[in-house]
């Protein structure tokens, strides 16, 4: 049976989001990921398989070095899934300015 991850899940993890943040502007081995925490190397590789397992990240071999990689185009579906609430939260957050910028000049009078 293949359990399949879930994304937010993975990303619900600080040192997850440390990983895919140094990964994001250059691709890295595991070691040189693993250098970037006070943890173990075995940590980092679990963190490591996590994101790859949700496909956040991606393997390349460079001969025998492998080299992980953000995958653009799933960070692109979750964030595609996250826009709507952020627009939602948006327009709440400027309806409440709003009524409070009015209160506030109603009670300057």
């Amino acid at each position: 049976m293949n359990l399949r991850r879930d994304v937010f899940q993975a990303i619900a993890d600080p040192t997850r989001r440390a990983i895919l943040l140094l990964v994001a502007s250059q691709s890295l081995t595991a070691g040189a990921i693993a250098s970037n925490f006070d943890t173990a190397r075995p940590t980092v590789s679990k963190h490591l398989q996590i994101l790859t397992e949700c496909q956040l990240l991606q393997q390349v071999q460079n001969g025998r070095e492998i080299y992980y990689h953000i995958n653009a185009k799933k960070m692109k579906e979750v964030a595609d899934f996250i826009e709507p609430f952020r627009q939602m939260w948006d327009d709440r957050f400027n309806k409440l300015e709003s009524v409070m910028k009015l209160y506030q000049t109603k009670n300057k009078k």
